[in-house]
């Protein structure tokens, strides 16, 4: 595996990321019920992996269905990853952090496509650490740090790096959470940079 880079917020993400959710869109028709621009590259001004991360929603995890719609595009499910990990104070059932993940075809710009289940806190995660963080560009900031001292300290090595990358996202997302409860309240204006607070 290729070692791990992060690297400037690039403006073109959420183009690209359009561009790569619109087919996916038409061939899941109704199975989708929502097509999400998730993780670092979703949040202007963020240093990250150039990998586009995708979420889609659907009713239930059904893979034989999601396969096959998406099987023209040249995706395939990889049977090595089939959940996220479990942050502190979940409940121990596994089954509520189960997903589908899917290898995009090999001419693809890289990119990650998940499939979550609506209502469940796997699928509520990542898309409320992504409003959190658009809305706390110091929070933002902080995680990048973060990322780009583990991808200098570990490069070549992906287990270190996730071992302390997913407590800090479960730190963050305890914030998230507190800040939700609060009905989203905005940041005074001085605190928002220009550029970096939501697309």
């Amino acid at each position: 595996m290729s070692p791990i880079e992060i690297v400037p917020y690039r403006p073109e993400w959420p183009r690209e990321f359009e561009t790569l959710a619109a087919p996916v869109r038409t061939a899941l028709g109704p199975l989708a019920l929502a097509v999400d621009h998730i993780g670092s590259t979703s949040v202007p001004g963020l240093a990250a992996k150039d990998i586009i991360d995708i979420q889609v929603t659907v009713a239930a995890l059904d893979a034989e269905p999601v396969a096959a719609a998406l099987a023209p595009l040249g995706y395939t499910i990889f049977p090595g990853i089939v959940s996220d990990h479990l942050p502190p104070g979940a409940d121990g059932d596994t089954d509520e952090w189960r997903k589908l993940y899917f290898l995009p075809p090999a001419e693809m710009r890289p990119m990650h496509l998940h499939v979550r289940q609506a209502g469940r806190p796997n699928q509520r995660y990542p898309l409320l650490f992504r409003d959190y963080l658009r809305a706390h560009p110091d929070a933002a900031e902080a995680y990048a740090r973060i990322k780009l001292a583990l991808a200098r300290l570990h490069p070549d090595d992906r287990e270190a790096y996730y071992d302390v990358k997913d407590p800090v996202c479960d730190l963050i997302i305890q914030a998230a959470e507190v800040w939700d409860a609060r009905g989203r309240p905005a940041l005074p204006a001085q605190w928002i940079r220009a550029g970096t607070h939501g697309i």
